[in-house]
């Protein structure tokens, strides 16, 4: 029909037998007829965030790394001066475990209910875990927070350092997504302007190749 503009259509696929084909990555920086701004921009922008996700992704995980370590050892340190560690009474027989002697036994734990004295003198009840098998009257040895409540011991040095290193990979991790999110949002805007600029050129284009009637 006269007129009318036929929908556009992708080039054919070259064939690699009949022509040398450069390697995928290197394209874009190669001089050649078919190549576009955007093309270039694409490779720059690649070349950039794979050079900058690295070293951002390092020193955000020396930055957070060191902050994290600087607050859990505060923390820790906090911990050590209002926790009491004080001794604990078993008021009660707790549970027998189902293989007595065995590994797992001697690293299961029981809840059960003691008796003991915080630090200001006052006699309370708490539960804590205990070996299993463990007798009424038995003490164990318990922490108790500045509430006067039973809680947990202060952080060790290892498990200062397993948090800190936590936080540094999910730093360097949170860099990556973020380069690799940046990338594609990237790819998707020029995309669509490409796409553009050949609808473009094609409605240009076409009328030549449309005959009449």
């Amino acid at each position: 029909m006269s007129g009318e503009i036929p929908p556009a259509q992708p080039p054919p696929v070259p064939d690699p037998q009949q022509q040398h084909v450069h390697p995928v990555p290197w394209w874009r920086w190669r001089r050649n007829p078919l190549r576009r701004r955007t093309d270039q921009l694409q490779a720059w922008i690649a070349l950039g965030l794979l050079l900058a996700v690295p070293l951002v992704g390092a020193a955000a995980m020396i930055v957070i790394g060191e902050a994290a370590y600087r607050h859990y050892r505060a923390t820790s340190e906090h911990q050590a001066k209002s926790r009491h560690h004080t001794t604990a009474v078993l008021l009660h027989d707790a549970p027998q475990h189902l293989e007595p002697g065995s590994d797992e036994a001697r690293a299961t734990r029981y809840p059960a209910e003691v008796r003991y004295t915080d630090p200001t003198g006052r006699i309370r009840t708490g539960r804590t875990d205990v070996p299993p098998g463990l007798p009424a009257d038995s003490t164990v040895r318990v922490w108790v927070g500045e509430e006067g409540k039973i809680t947990e011991p202060p952080m060790t040095s290892q498990e200062i350092r397993s948090r800190s290193m936590g936080w540094s990979a999910l730093a360097l991790l949170s860099v990556a997504v973020t380069g690799v999110t940046a990338y594609g949002a990237t790819i998707l805007i020029l995309r669509r302007r490409n796409f553009a600029a050949w609808d473009a050129q094609w409605a240009q284009t076409a009328p030549r190749w449309t005959r009449s009637p």
